[in-house]
C-alpha cells in the first residue's frame, strides 16, 4: 500500500470509527467489567454484545509468575477479534505492563506465541499463571526493556471451538486485536497511540508475519513500527509435504484440525477412518509434548483420502499462504539452516516474494534444527524491534 493510500485509509478508519465504532468501544473502555475467576472467565456472552474488534470484554488482574522482572503486572483479557470467514468471535490474552514509569505511550509489543496444541488447558494464558508456559522467557526480556506485551491465546485456545491453529486468517486479526483491547482498558494504563510491534516463532512467527501483512488494512489506526518473525509456516501445503512420516506429524494433525475449525465446510470427519475418528475425539487433550508423539506417521494412516489434495482445501490452504502482498512495515525474518520442521526453503521463498512485492525485509539465517532456532534467534529479533521502537532506519536484505 502506498504512502497516501495508507494516510486516506488511516484517515476513512478514523473518521469512520469516530461517528460509527467509538461511541460503543469507548463506552466498553470506560466500563469494561472486571470478568468471573478461574473458566468461567473465557465463556463470552451468547450472542456477544455490540462492539468493534479489539473491544474488551472484561479482564481481571491476576497473578503470574514472571522471572527476572524488577515488576510488572499482569492481566487477563477476553476481547473481539475477527474469525477466518469475518466473523466476530471472543479471543483470551494476557497483557503485561511493567510497573516502573515511562515518558509518553508506552511501545507494545503482541507477541504471538508458539505452538501450545489443541486442548483449552494448553491455552498460554493459563500456562503463564502455572509458570509453565515458555514463552515467559520471551516476556521477560520484553519487559526487562520497559514495553508491554500483549500475549493472544488465539481463536478457540480457552474459549469455546477448535482452536484454529497455523490459520493465517484467524491468527492475525487475535495479535492485532490484542493490543486494541490492551489499549481500551483504562485500569491497565496503556495509552493509545503508542508505537507497536509483533513477534513470534514457528507458529507465532507464521502468526507475526500475518499481523505485519494484514495490519495496514485491518488496524490502519495502529502506528507499527515493525514485526520479527522466525521459523514461519509461509506455505501450509509445502510444510505439511515435510511433515508427512516425519518425526514432527503431529503438527500436521494439528493443522488438519485447526483448518476444519476455521472452515467447517471441509469437512475434515469425513475423511477420517477408525483410527483418525479416534485422534478426532481426543484432539482437546493435546497439548505441544502429546502431538510429538506421532513421529513417522502418515496422514494414510488415518484418513480413507487425502483431504490435502482437495481442491477446496487446496483454496483454503492457498488463502493461508503469507507473500500474496507486502507488509507496509519493516520486517525480519530468520530461520534455522538445517529446520526438520517447518521447510527452510519456503521461509526463503516468503523473504523473496516480500522483496518483489517492495517491502523492507531483513533475512536472518541460523544453524540448526527448529527448536534451535527459537533460542539463537530470540537476541536478534528482541534487538530488532529496539531500533524499530527507537526510530532507526530499518535494515533489507533485498
Amino acid at each position: 500500500m502506498s504512502p497516501l493510500r495508507r494516510a486516506l485509509v488511516a484517515a476513512v478508519a478514523v473518521a469512520t470509527t469516530a461517528v460509527l465504532v467509538w461511541p460503543t468501544g469507548q463506552a466498553a473502555a470506560l466500563e469494561v467489567p472486571t470478568g468471573p475467576d478461574g473458566d468461567a472467565f473465557y465463556l463470552p456472552p451468547t450472542p456477544l454484545p455490540p462492539g468493534a474488534p479489539g473491544d474488551p470484554i472484561h479482564y481481571r488482574e491476576v497473578s503470574t509468575p514472571i522471572g527476572g522482572v524488577s515488576g510488572a503486572k499482569s492481566y487477563l483479557v477476553l476481547y473481539r477479534s475477527t474469525d477466518a470467514a469475518g466473523r466476530q468471535v471472543a479471543v483470551s490474552g494476557t497483557v503485561f505492563v511493567p510497573t516502573r514509569p515511562v515518558t509518553g505511550p508506552r511501545p507494545i509489543v503482541s507477541l504471538a506465541p508458539g505452538t501450545q496444541g489443541l486442548g483449552d488447558h494448553c491455552a498460554p494464558s493459563k500456562l503463564f499463571r502455572q509458570g509453565t508456559e515458555y514463552e515467559q522467557l520471551m516476556v521477560s526480556e520484553l519487559l526487562n526493556k520497559g514495553w508491554a506485551v500483549a500475549v493472544t491465546d488465539y481463536e478457540g485456545l480457552g474459549t469455546p471451538g477448535d482452536h484454529t491453529y497455523v490459520v493465517g486468517r484467524s491468527e492475525g486479526p487475535a495479535v492485532l486485536d490484542a493490543v486494541r483491547a490492551a489499549t481500551r482498558i483504562p485500569a491497565l494504563g496503556l495509552a493509545s497511540g503508542g508505537k507497536v510491534a509483533f513477534t513470534g516463532y514457528s507458529q507465532g512467527g507464521g502468526a507475526a508475519a500475518w499481523a505485519a501483512q494484514l495490519a495496514d488494512d485491518y488496524a490502519p489506526e495502529l502506528d507499527v513500527v515493525g514485526a520479527a518473525a522466525g521459523g514461519v509456516p509461509a506455505d501450509l501445503v509445502a510444510v505439511s509435504k515435510q511433515l508427512d512420516g516425519s518425526a514432527g506429524f503431529g503438527l500436521m494433525l494439528a493443522a488438519a484440525v485447526g483448518m476444519n475449525a476455521a472452515y467447517p465446510e471441509l469437512d475434515l470427519p469425513s475423511y477420517l477412518n477408525d483410527a483418525g475418528e479416534r485422534e478426532f475425539a481426543a484432539r482437546e487433550q493435546k497439548c505441544v509434548g502429546d502431538m510429538m508423539g506421532y513421529a513417522g506417521k502418515r496422514i494414510a494412516d488415518y484418513t480413507v483420502r487425502d483431504p490435502i489434495a482437495q481442491p477446496d482445501w487446496q483454496a483454503r490452504l492457498g488463502e493461508n499462504k503469507l507473500g500474496a502482498d507486502a507488509p507496509d512495515v519493516p520486517v525480519l525474518l530468520y530461520h534455522s539452516s538445517g529446520d526438520q520442521l517447518v521447510p527452510y526453503a519456503q521461509a526463503k521463498d516468503l523473504h523473496r516474494a516480500y522483496c518483489a512485492a517492495g517491502a523492507r525485509v531483513s533475512w536472518r539465517e541460523y544453524f540448526g534444527e527448529h527448536v534451535m532456532g527459537v533460542l539463537t534467534g530470540r537476541a536478534g529479533a528482541v534487538a530488532y524491534l529496539a531500533d524499530r521502537f527507537a526510530g532507526k532506519p530499518a535494515p533489507t536484505s533485498c
